[in-house]
């Protein structure tokens, strides 16, 4: 609790306010997040348009590595918003 939210809060309105705190972060949630952002750019990853579950390993890893390649070579490709 933040005694200067409670006072900010409860100026003129005679009641006190408990502020909750949050839950602690999720370590390593930014990672997941991370791979997301990495593969929904690959249209057929994002609907899962795949019946074999080796196809879908194939192109995740494509995708991994043409992000891999971004990252080393330091250039950015076009996307379907500069198109």
């Amino acid at each position: 609790m933040n005694p200067g939210h409670d006072r900010a809060a409860s100026f003129g309105v005679g009641r006190s306010w408990e502020i909750e705190s949050r839950t602690p972060a999720i370590k390593k949630r930014w990672i997941v997040e991370q791979v997301y952002g990495i593969l929904m750019p690959h249209r057929r990853l994002a609907r899962e348009y795949e019946s074999r579950p080796e196809s879908s390993v194939s192109r995740t890893l494509w995708a991994s590595m043409a992000g891999m390649v971004r990252r080393l070579t330091g250039t950015s490709t076009s996307t379907w918003r500069n198109a």
